[in-house]
């Protein structure tokens, strides 16, 4: 059984929901790498203890994480057994994206380590929807240049590609 799994993604294609359940279906521990990168009041963990605290991580035998920031991709590929690329249309990972962002804003409900998102945040210069946009076509080049090479990547273009591809590993219908 893989035991090392890096799910990547753009900005809201579900990469969080999909550890998560990856890791129900497995057994193996997952980790919501916003909770190991930001710390209350949206403060940014620095870098070098953000690379320790991935690095012990994937120094481990087995994981599940839900994304790779660039600053520290090398750490989690250098040791993936598998990538789980989504790789979904942008109308698909940016309607999530507004959804989640918006139904947060209103309701208030804490994130990553006590965080909300505001309504001011949602349309800031250091807004999650504007990084979509930002980052949407790097990492879809990224997710191509991989599936090039000789690595070893599993790439869904649809939903309904990764709920067959999780059913298939034996988790529960969502």
């Amino acid at each position: 059984m893989t035991s090392r799994i890096l799910i990547y993604g753009v900005t809201g294609s579900g990469k969080t929901t999909l550890a998560r359940r990856v890791g129900e279906a497995t057994g193996l521990q997952w980790h919501e790498v916003d909770q190991l990168t930001w710390e209350p009041g949206w403060i940014e963990v620095p870098l070098d203890e953000q690379r320790r605290r991935i690095a012990a991580i994937c120094d481990t035998n087995s994981w599940v994480l839900d994304t790779a920031y660039g600053k520290w991709l090398e750490i989690p590929m250098g040791r993936a057994e598998l990538i789980v690329a989504l790789d979904y249309p942008r109308w698909c990972s940016l309607f999530r994206l507004l959804r989640r962002t918006f139904a947060r804003a209103k309701d208030g409900a804490p994130v990553c380590n006590g965080n909300r998102e505001t309504w001011s945040q949602a349309f800031s210069s250091k807004s999650i929807v504007l990084w979509h946009f930002q980052s949407f076509a790097r990492k879809r080049a990224r997710i191509r240049e991989w599936q090039a090479s000789d690595l070893p990547i599993v790439v869904h273009h649809s939903s309904r590609e990764t709920e067959k591809w999780l059913r298939a590993l034996g988790a529960p219908i969502e």
